[in-house]
């Protein structure tokens, strides 16, 4: 039985793979500052919980574990540019400083997924493959970009280094998101019958299942070494390689309900479609569509196991959590708000 440290168990990805790892026969160790709930983690007998931050683990952390999968980030362009200094730090230095750690504790795999966002939008005649020049465009992707060249060098014999660039993911999770883009026509289609979508529909946007990139995560933890190591792989299938107008006509006809799309603004230019052909080489494929996508999250809508909440847009959840933390600083003494520690209580008396 292996042990497989995963960073930032607690998110959207996270939750959907953490209990895949489980149900493959693998332990895990999930690190998370678990800033969603720590009960989106059912308890489990070869789960080991962690809280701490990935800018601060240490030698420790590793012990005993045969793999990593570095998921922890600052998730999406909105977030990273608001908080461009903590995305540096956790998408790039931490990882880099995790993989790092891994090889000295004598980890044998490290997984870094990746995005791929890093491609920035290409000339419309390029299918972008690994080997295709960046251009990230966004602190976001800037950052993924620096952790996949701090990472890289440090693959040897010793230590495979993988680097997964995933296509933007979608579906349903424990820790759900609804600022994503299928997600979030999901979610407005089922809601109003009305889907916004900027002209003129024809730009390509590549998309991954969340089960899919986390099946994809699994599946290099057994890859060849001589197949997988050192490399970059595109996560995603040509299947989901969508026109956003195809993509909302197909988003709408899934809704259980009449759905009008509504073009707005002017027509957006920015297109890139991706190859996906080396990682569909190792045997691995993509099984799901938009559809499904977009049929499991209107059931979780309709049976009310969903619902959209501030929790469910990242970036809102982050600036919810900054706000209150200051409020609380502001009121909590000895020990707590209304309630306070005995001690203090005891204090107070003696003196």
């Amino acid at each position: 039985m292996q042990r497989i440290l995963v960073t930032g168990a607690g998110g959207y990805i996270g939750t959907t793979l953490v209990p895949m790892l489980l149900d493959e026969g693998y332990a895990v160790r999930a690190v998370d500052r678990f800033f969603f709930g720590r009960n989106l983690l059912h308890t489990h007998p070869r789960l080991e919980i962690v809280q701490e931050d990935v800018r601060r683990l240490g030698p420790e952390h590793f012990a005993g574990v045969d793999g990593v999968i570095d998921l922890a980030a600052i998730s999406n362009d909105p977030s990273g540019e608001l908080f461009q200094d903590v995305t540096w730090a956790v998408n790039h230095r931490a990882r880099v400083r995790c993989a790092e750690l891994a090889k000295a504790a004598g980890v044998k795999r490290y997984v870094l997924p990746s995005s791929c966002s890093i491609y920035g939008f290409q000339p419309a005649d390029v299918i972008a493959d690994e080997t295709c020049p960046t251009n990230p465009l966004t602190t976001y992707a800037k950052a993924n970009e620096q952790a996949e060249l701090g990472v890289l060098p440090l693959a040897d014999e010793q230590f495979c280094v993988v680097v997964l660039r995933q296509a933007t993911v979608y579906g349903y999770s424990p820790r759900m998101r609804l600022d994503l883009a299928i997600n979030g026509m999901t979610y407005g289609a089922w809601k109003t019958g009305v889907l916004p979508l900027m002209r003129d529909g024809s730009q390509w946007r590549p998309f991954v299942h969340v089960r899919d990139t986390a099946s994809a995560q699994i599946h290099m933890l057994t890859a060849p070494l001589d197949a997988v190591n050192g490399r970059i792989f595109n996560v995603g299938s040509d299947e989901n390689n969508y026109q956003v107008g195809k993509l909302a006509e197909r988003v709408a006809a899934a809704v259980p309900r009449d759905v009008r799309i509504d073009w707005y603004g002017d027509p957006d230019h920015r297109s890139y479609r991706v190859d996906f052909s080396r990682i569909e080489s190792l045997g691995w494929r993509a099984r799901r569509v938009a559809e499904d996508g977009v049929e499991e999250i209107c059931a979780k809508l309709e049976s009310g196991e969903l619902e959209r909440t501030t929790e469910t847009i990242t970036l809102d959840w982050y600036r919810d959590l900054v706000k209150w933390r200051e409020i609380i600083r502001q009121v909590d003494m000895y020990g707590g708000i209304l309630e306070i520690e005995d001690g203090a209580l005891r204090r107070e008396a003696a003196e």
